[in-house]
């Protein structure tokens, strides 16, 4: 259970073409933690990672696998804190006098503030562009405005046949299958019908809003080949889906590309890539398919949460763990009043509920396109206040909280019909799967630590 901070950083310079395009070319960094299933949809995904494993130098680390230290919670609101600091309230620089003049920015304020004017700048240029051009699409919402949402080609499309050939015959026979086979459609993979209820949410908030950006922006965030983009084009226009942002990184880790997309939440089949974005401080999670196939809602968005490492931090699991239930019981009673820290999906969550009020806001709370679901394996009576406490300490809500008191989730996922379930315990996400529930891991936390050594 823990929070997330919809990650986001400042736009640097260097990657302001990927904003407005999509990228076909390799990204630093390869993949460094560990988890329960490799990813193989394309090169480069899926290979043999015995021996020494490179560092990944896409962005600051946040903690290594194994060690989970309190979600950093870098969002939009910490890069704006930092991007706003103004010279006033700035440390005057060593053999400086202060009271004999305004004072200079520092270098380094003044450096990150160039980079956002320049951003600002740039963007302006390419919005120009585009208002002259006559067309019924809506344009991709600005990256600062938008809750951005990449998602691998694994996740997006079932690729299971595809992986197959390039394990089996290698890289130029994957290449060559997808180029004979790019009128081929491609089957829905596990994340498919989420980003279907991504874009009905898109297509309400136009309705109510024309001109606000906040609203989902997808974007295509894989280590295929350029040259099968070809196949992934065709099946997304096939499907009606809007997914004008691509990046194919060529067999290169994706990861460092995330932060130039400002990436809210990044879903993938491979559980190393997941792993180094949650690392770097990305709220992410591992996606995987159902094994029965069920019929989810076309008209509303239905995202189920776990608590403890995945909306809320992992403090509480780690008493559970170390300690055992009675002790956990007792902290959480007495620390009833003290809010949980946040955890990878908080601010995705956030995220949603920002939206949800502006449905209010147009007095549409009772065909809201949106619905949350808190399912915890928490006991009410005994642990649940503080996790009620904190929601509502954070100025969130939630529409549906089953506390089930360590009961299997998987019956009540199979009521609620979720678009998406986020776990950190893979128990819990094999027992989703079984009943026909997409399921997402979340490799945050304490439990992940017992997963590896069992």
């Amino acid at each position: 259970m823990g929070l997330g901070s919809g990650a986001r950083a400042p736009v640097d310079p260097a990657v302001r073409g990927e904003l407005r395009a999509g990228c076909a070319s390799g990204s630093e960094g390869r993949g460094v933690g560990r988890g329960q299933e490799r990813d193989c949809s394309s090169p480069g995904e899926g290979r043999d990672r015995s021996g020494p494993r490179p560092q990944a130098c896409t962005a600051p680390r946040r903690g290594s696998a194994g060690a989970f230290p309190a979600w950093p919670g870098r969002g939009r609101e910490a890069a704006a804190a930092a991007a706003s600091r103004s010279p006033a309230t700035a440390p005057a620089a060593p053999g400086t006098m202060s009271g004999s003049g305004p004072e200079e920015p520092q270098p380094s304020q003044a450096s990150e503030e160039d980079r956002q004017q320049e951003a600002e700048q740039d963007w302006a240029a390419a919005k120009a562009f585009y208002d002259n051009l006559v067309t019924q699409r809506p344009r991709p919402p600005k990256p600062q405005n938008a809750i951005t949402v990449a998602v691998s080609s694994r996740a997006l499309f079932n690729l299971v046949e595809e992986q197959r050939i390039y394990e089996e015959q290698g890289v130029e026979k994957y290449v060559e299958y997808q180029q004979k086979n790019e009128n081929i459609i491609l089957k829905p993979g596990p994340a498919f019908y989420f980003v279907k209820a991504l874009e009905h949410v898109n297509t309400r908030l136009l309705e109510l809003y024309p001109d606000d950006e906040e609203r989902f922006d997808i974007v295509l965030m894989t280590n295929v080949h350029a040259q099968v983009g070809v196949r992934l084009i065709n099946s997304i226009n096939h499907y009606g889906l809007t997914i004008e942002r691509f990046c194919m990184t060529g067999g290169q880790s994706p990861i460092g590309y995330l932060t130039a997309y400002l990436t809210n939440l990044y879903l993938s089949a491979d559980s190393d890539k997941v792993q180094e974005a949650i690392e770097a401080g990305i709220a992410s999670a591992t996606m995987f398919t159902a094994n029965k196939d069920v019929v989810y809602s076309d008209t509303q968005l239905r995202v189920a949460f776990d608590g403890d490492a995945v909306i809320f931090s992992d403090e509480s699991e780690q008493i559970f763990k170390e300690q055992g239930l009675d002790r956990f019981f007792e902290h959480e009673q007495l620390n009833e009043n003290k809010p949980l820290a946040q955890g990878p999906l908080k601010g995705f969550l956030e995220d949603l509920g920002k939206l949800q009020k502006k449905f209010y806001a147009k007095n549409e709370r009772l065909n809201c396109p949106i619905r949350t679901y808190l399912v915890t394996a928490r006991s009410a009576a005994s642990s649940g206040a503080r996790v009620l406490k904190t929601l509502r300490s954070w100025g969130l809500e939630i529409d549906e909280a089953l506390f089930l008191a360590g009961a299997p989730k998987g019956p009540i996922l199979v009521k609620i019909h979720p678009h998406i379930f986020f776990d950190d315990q893979m128990f819990h996400i094999e027992g989703a799967q079984k009943l026909g529930a997409i399921a997402a891991h979340v490799p945050y936390g304490i439990s992940q630590k017992y997963q590896k050594s069992s």
